[in-house]
């Protein structure tokens, strides 16, 4: 209904370009992913590890300088929309998404106690994805597991193989769709 109500400027280009910029979003992270995964083959340094004696302001936390860092920040919140988004439409917790002037307490305190754990977890998945080093204000690199090799290594390799394959996925089904309703194949 949303979509019929929409005007043909927000149709033909707002939804395009917005579909671009996930596009985009993704491919970014899962190529910064994919970097890092090659850094940790190479190089005992890209542990996510916490940073002991590098003050704010003194090191640039990325390789880029200023653009890195704003690049890192946008995603860092695609990420958490993103994880939200997938939480909220997994089947085990659509139940839990709140309505509009219908939910009970129990529901807005599961809600709360959700979002609270997906916020806390953010700062350790951006830094084992390698998407930033900062330690967010937090101790969040001296979690011993952060040190394991072969756990960061296989969390890295599944992130990028499975956020690759619902992307192709999902591109590829749309357009192999829309192939099929252009050859009038779908009657």
């Amino acid at each position: 209904e949303l979509r019929h109500r929409a005007s043909p400027w927000q149709r033909n280009l707002g939804y395009p370009l917005a579909m671009l910029g996930l596009l985009a979003l993704t491919g970014i992270s899962v190529l910064i992913v994919c970097f890092h995964v090659l850094e940790l083959l190479l190089d005992d340094a890209a542990m996510p590890r916490g940073i002991q004696d590098a003050s704010l302001g003194q090191v640039s936390f990325s390789i880029f300088g200023s653009f890195g860092a704003a690049l890192q920040v946008v995603l860092i919140f695609y990420l958490m929309v993103s994880s939200v988004v997938g939480f909220y439409s997994s089947p085990l917790f659509t139940r839990l998404l709140p309505e509009r002037q219908d939910t009970p307490l129990t529901k807005i305190i599961g809600n709360c106690v959700s979002l609270l754990v997906l916020s806390s977890a953010l700062p350790v998945f951006s830094r084992t994805l390698g998407i930033t080093r900062f330690d967010l204000l937090g101790d969040f690199g001296r979690f011993n597991w952060l040190g394991n090799f072969y756990i960061v290594f296989l969390y890295n390799m599944g992130f990028a193989g499975l956020t690759t394959l619902c992307l192709v996925k999902r591109v590829s089904w749309a357009i192999q769709a829309e192939l099929i309703c252009a050859f009038g194949e779908d009657r």
